[in-house]
């Protein structure tokens, strides 16, 4: 499976960016999740979504202000960026679990398999 990100950008603080990922080659894991990452720190899962019900969890920081979705076809996922902070400049990496991911597991990085290359989200004050 590969994936592709995109939607990244440059914002003032208080704008809002949709993120886009596309499948191909096959399609989500049970869990597609958002993830970002800041040089020089520990990648930070952002949100997960389980694609057969819908159901969603996010990090406390973005709790409100982000929004992950699946597309109706079972090869797009989305982070609707929201309320931008300067805190949220990261690059941001989507992924695809295993199909047997558990939820206990879905929130850490490292039970997704297939990762996107990244999109870059820069926001100014």
């Amino acid at each position: 499976v590969q994936l592709q990100a995109s939607g990244g950008g440059q914002v003032q603080a208080g704008g809002s960016l949709r993120l886009s990922c596309a499948a191909s080659g096959g399609t989500f894991g049970r869990y597609a999740g958002w993830f970002r990452q800041v040089p020089g720190q520990e990648r930070e899962t952002v949100a997960v979504i389980k694609w057969s019900d819908g159901s969603t969890r996010y990090a406390e920081s973005v709790q409100g202000r982000f929004t992950i979705s699946r597309g109706k076809a079972e090869n797009t996922v989305y982070l609707q960026v929201s309320s931008l902070k300067p805190e949220d400049t990261a690059v941001y990496y989507c992924a695809s679990s295993r199909t047997s991911t558990i939820l206990s597991a879905s929130f850490y990085a490292e039970n997704y398999v297939y990762w996107g290359q990244g999109t870059l989200v820069t926001v100014s004050s």
